[in-house]
């Protein structure tokens, strides 16, 4: 379990994410989430699919080896798709006319 503790901690640090935010994209209570980053409880296997999704990363990374560190780029876009998971669509319409017009700025 501490291995899983562990992992969950890097991982929200790495994103910039509290406690308080992974346990609030994820659906759960701070103190049900506390039990997991203190290593006290391990999550059902739904759960843990919803902790994964929120911090950008698979089941599997966070149960077995530590998380290895991710080069800026990458921790970027995995910060991205973490925060997107959590707009609405009209949101998700804006930030993909941002990123158009960006992209299109950076040809």
């Amino acid at each position: 379990m501490e291995l899983f503790a562990t992992n969950l901690r890097r991982r929200a640090e790495e994103l910039g994410f509290s406690n308080a935010e992974v346990a609030r994209r994820a659906g759960l209570s701070e103190r049900r989430y506390g039990n997991y980053v203190s290593g006290r409880r391990e999550p059902d296997l739904a759960t843990l699919v919803r902790i994964s999704s929120v911090l950008a990363t698979t089941p599997t990374d966070l149960l077995t080896t530590s998380l290895e560190k991710i080069v800026p780029e990458q921790l970027a876009r995995q910060r991205t798709i973490a925060a997107l998971a959590v707009l609405r669509s009209d949101d998700l319409e804006r930030v993909a006319v941002m990123v158009e017009a960006l992209a299109t700025e950076r040809r």
